[in-house]
């Protein structure tokens, strides 16, 4: 089946390279620039929000960070990286707080936006600190987000917290230096960062 992964090093694309790297089944990277083929007719057709990342597999079409690690574990079982039906509340549950509450509050700190006591109740998050306070119960209440193995609910939800507290969009809580101690070790996960960070130093020399 063939599988062809659209990014750019420098984006939300660093979560689905993990999750490649994570399920090991071989893949294309396609690399699109932020000004140029991203905006681009041939990847809007892919794409038509212009965003990486997306994936290609099999001639099936997969955007949404959330979505392709989801999609991933399920294509992929041989990985390991999905529990079994019967127990995946956990797993759904912290992997779209990830793509849902998380996201949105995170963003809209960074914009400057904070809700009213009104508008709190029409916010999915409700507000940052409630949110953040939950993502760190969930990260702290077992080993893995989902439980006691590690899945591809960590590898979103992880990105999430590692990102956050590398840029200061997260506070640095011991829970979740905890946690981040805990999956960053994993090869997959420093495999997809050598190549980002190769496909960087790459562009910062062809200038």
């Amino acid at each position: 089946m063939a599988l062809t992964f659209y990014t750019n090093p420098m984006s939300r694309g660093r979560i689905a390279r993990w999750m490649l790297e994570e399920v090991g089944a071989p893949y294309e990277t396609v690399v699109l620039d932020y000004a140029t083929t991203m905006k681009g007719e041939a990847y809007r057709s892919i794409n038509p929000m212009g965003k990486v990342p997306a994936i290609v597999h099999d001639g099936h079409v997969l955007t949404e960070g959330a979505a392709i690690c989801a999609y991933l574990a399920d294509a992929f079982p041989e990985a390991g990286l999905a529990p079994p039906l019967s127990e995946r509340a956990d797993y759904y549950r912290w992997l779209f707080f990830a793509a849902g509450p998380v996201e949105h509050a995170v963003t809209n700190k960074s914009l400057g936006v904070t809700p009213t006591d009104d508008q709190q109740r029409m916010a999915g998050y409700g507000h940052f600190d409630l949110t953040v306070d939950v993502l760190e119960k969930a990260a702290s209440a077992n080993p893995y987000i989902a439980g006691e193995s590690f899945s591809a609910a960590d590898v979103y939800a992880g990105s999430q917290v590692a990102w956050g507290v590398m840029f200061g969009s997260l506070p640095k809580r011991a829970a979740f230096e905890d946690y981040l101690g805990r999956i960053l070790s994993r090869p997959a996960y420093k495999r997809a960062g050598e190549i980002d960070d190769a496909l960087i130093a790459q562009a910062g020399a062809a200038g």
